[in-house]
């Protein structure tokens, strides 16, 4: 085992995520909330609220539907803890039409101070039951299809939220191994917190659990009727390209698997929405859109030219 000495435990994109020097934001207007759009129901979402910031919780309280009947995708790290969580979702649940969670890192942390001594599965069975009396639809619930309307040129576009977590393989350049990519971390000082709060149990190892997780949502999409259009939603990137602008590159292996790479093109998806890296933009891969919908911690988004755009319209694009 790598020694924990001189580690940067990176929470977010100021100390291992963010932007590479020289990169842009990017959004197009198929990922900003239409304002001006005709009152019809939207399909909006953001992720990375982290309610544990106080500055966050006042943005978290002034978010409401644009159009009766809009729905809301909330694409994980609420927070840390489950008082926290509980009351985010409550609020928002009680406005939106219907709000679709999926897990983020950050959910999944069993913090010292968490009144909750739950780890691995069981938090996670926890929160699921928690949302579910909330009326929150979770990953573990039946896909909820979305009516794009009589004008639209095609039907209910299911809007599948999962739940996969990463598996350490995007790795550095130069690292054939998790090992090697961890040694790589550990020796730069850029290691995600998971490595200390996020704990896999009853799995030996958090890519065993991404592994079981990826095999059962695989069969479950296949499942799905022929032609089916989606909406794939994950906290952690569903492919790798976004990650590509990562400050620091290190930081990519905590941030999804290769074993998604092909999913949006072969489950049809019409947008992928995802957060975790704190880098609010539209980009498109393999053509398609996808949307990167976080919020992010103060620091970060108030050195912005701008307020923070959230939530970010998914449907209609």
């Amino acid at each position: 085992m790598i020694p924990n000495v001189g580690v940067n435990r990176a929470n977010g994109p100021d100390t291992a995520t963010g932007l590479a020097s020289g990169a842009e934001l990017e959004a197009g207007p198929a990922g900003e909330a239409k304002l001006g759009a005709p009152a019809r129901p939207s399909l909006l979402a953001v992720s990375d609220l982290h309610v544990g910031q106080a500055q966050n919780r006042p943005i978290v309280e002034a978010l409401v539907p644009q159009n009766e009947g809009d729905w809301l995708i909330v694409a994980g790290d609420v927070g840390e803890f489950v008082a926290d969580i509980e009351w985010a979702l409550s609020t928002l649940s009680s406005r939106f039409a219907k709000v679709i969670w999926v897990p983020g890192n950050h959910e999944l942390w069993t913090h010292s101070r968490e009144t909750l001594d739950l780890r691995g599965v069981e938090r996670y069975d926890y929160l699921v039951a928690m949302c579910r009396r909330l009326g929150v639809v979770t990953p573990e619930d039946p896909y909820p299809a979305w009516n794009p309307g009589p004008d639209a040129d095609t039907g209910p576009i299911v809007i599948a939220p999962l739940f996969l977590l990463y598996d350490y393989t995007f790795r550095p350049d130069g690292a054939k191994t998790k090992a090697e990519g961890l040694a790589q971390a550990y020796a730069s000082g850029i290691v995600c917190t998971d490595e200390m709060l996020l704990h896999p149990d009853p799995y030996p190892s958090i890519d065993a659990w991404c592994e079981a997780r990826v095999d059962q949502t695989e069969r479950r999409l296949a499942e799905l009727p022929p032609g089916t259009r989606t909406v794939l939603v994950n906290h952690f990137p569903i492919v790798r390209e976004p990650t590509r602008v990562l400050r620091y590159p290190v930081f990519a292996q905590w941030c999804g698997t290769e074993r998604t790479a092909d999913w949006p093109v072969r489950f049809r998806a019409a947008a992928v929405v995802y957060g975790h890296l704190h880098i609010p933009r539209t980009i498109w891969h393999d053509n398609i859109r996808h949307e990167e919908v976080s919020l992010g911690y103060p620091r970060e988004w108030q050195r912005r030219d701008r307020p923070p755009r959230i939530p970010r319209q998914i449907l209609p694009d």
